[in-house]
């Protein structure tokens, strides 16, 4: 299995997707969009996972590449690939799909729960799931509205729209269950100036605080992604 990746900025990456790709034998390629790097064609890779980033998806005046990065993305979903989308990149995916992306009505960074609904919990992809798990976010920006056949499967007190599954194949996850504890430095050594003060925002100490979280987290995307794999595999 061939797994592509686009990523924005230096400071995130994949993280335990990686590690779970070569775990499971996947071939990986990679754009990185800073650094002026172009898209493969559809035809040299199977998955597709975008990143995220501290840019918004409208911002092309001083990230030009967004624009033809949202026309390879709904290339990728029109041809049936898989697509993985976080934070930014789940964003990016609900715009090309219809949906609308604005500012949410609180800034969130930090560890806090989401909640699952009946649609995740009756998904094989997302049943082992817990009904609450804490989780990490650094967001500003939300898909607010998403097209029909899109079917939100996550919310919280902080964002009513943290995860949506489209067509079966496509995933947009508003927070982060990828993110190693480098990561984590990585956005608050390069980010700390959007740490605002306010209802969902925890300081630097509480971000680096749980450890146990984030060996949660990586073990639930890599469970995720073998079932996922396994269900490309049988033709589901």
């Amino acid at each position: 299995m061939r797994l592509h990746y686009l990523q924005h900025v230096p400071f995130e990456n994949p993280g335990s997707i990686l590690t779970w790709a070569e775990e499971n034998g996947c071939s990986v390629t990679s754009t990185h969009f800073y650094d002026d790097e172009t898209v493969p064609k559809h035809d040299d890779y199977d998955w597709l996972v975008v990143m995220g980033g501290p840019m918004n998806i409208y911002d092309e005046k001083n990230y030009p590449w967004l624009a033809d990065e949202k026309l390879f993305i709904n290339q990728a979903v029109n041809s049936g690939k898989v697509v993985i989308g976080i934070c930014l990149g789940a964003q990016l995916i609900a715009d090309v799909i219809g949906g609308k992306v604005t500012e949410n009505s609180y800034l969130e960074i930090g560890w806090f729960p989401i909640t699952l609904n009946q649609e995740a919990r009756s998904s094989p992809l997302f049943s082992f799931f817990p009904k609450q798990p804490t989780v990490f976010h650094w967001h500003g920006d939300t898909f607010s509205k998403l097209p029909e056949d899109a079917i939100c499967i996550a919310e919280n007190n902080a964002c009513r729209h943290q995860a949506f599954i489209y067509k079966k194949r496509v995933f947009g996850f508003q927070f982060h269950l990828e993110n190693t504890e480098e990561i984590i430095e990585n956005l608050i050594n390069n980010c700390q100036d959007e740490m605002v003060p306010g209802t969902f925002v925890q300081t630097q100490k509480e971000l680096l605080l749980h450890p146990e979280y984030i060996k949660q987290d990586n073990k639930l995307m890599d469970m995720f992604l073998t079932r996922l794999k396994r269900m490309e595999k049988e033709g589901g």
